[in-house]
């Protein structure tokens, strides 16, 4: 009865947050940016969502994570995010990594990994014994596709865009 519950979860709510996120991401290609978006949920709920603006704001740190932290914090008015958890289309890169084990982020889902890099770094900082707070890490693969996909379809465009 759990199991079924467990997928009775997943297929209600779980779904629609990593599509969202999808969504958000598509939101970032067409704004020309790279296509990554993240959602934030507490108790059932999207209470935050981002995607990619360094291109616009000409920022370094506005990654797609960093922008829905920013956003659950002021919602909830702490920078505990214990009972929140984050989807994002990409893996993060590890300063999003940090932010969300500093936030105290409870679950992390991702769709696809970042295919640079083979050092497993988000694991490795979320694991990190300095830590006193360690987010749990579950990789949503039946979305790799379509995230690696629509990254894939960006980056192809920014390269055409260089050489014409």
């Amino acid at each position: 009865m759990l199991y079924f519950e467990k997928d009775f979860y997943y297929y209600k709510y779980m779904k629609n947050f990593m599509e969202e996120a999808l969504n958000l991401a598509k939101k970032a290609f067409r704004k020309g940016e790279v296509p990554i978006g993240a959602v934030i949920v507490k108790n059932g709920k999207i209470i935050a969502k981002g995607f990619n603006k360094r291109e616009k704001s000409q920022n370094a740190i506005k990654h797609a994570e960093i922008i829905a932290i920013e956003k659950a914090c002021k919602k909830e008015k702490s920078w505990r995010l214990e009972d929140c958890d984050i989807y994002v289309t990409l893996e993060p890169c590890p300063m999003c990594a940090g932010a969300i084990a500093n936030a105290r982020i409870r679950n992390l889902y991702f769709a696809c990994r970042e295919k640079t890099s083979n050092e497993n770094l988000c694991e490795t900082i979320m694991k990190s014994n300095r830590l006193n707070h360690h987010t749990k890490i579950t990789i949503l693969n039946e979305y790799k596709d379509e995230a690696s996909q629509l990254l894939s379809a960006f980056f192809k465009e920014k390269r055409k865009n260089k050489t014409e």
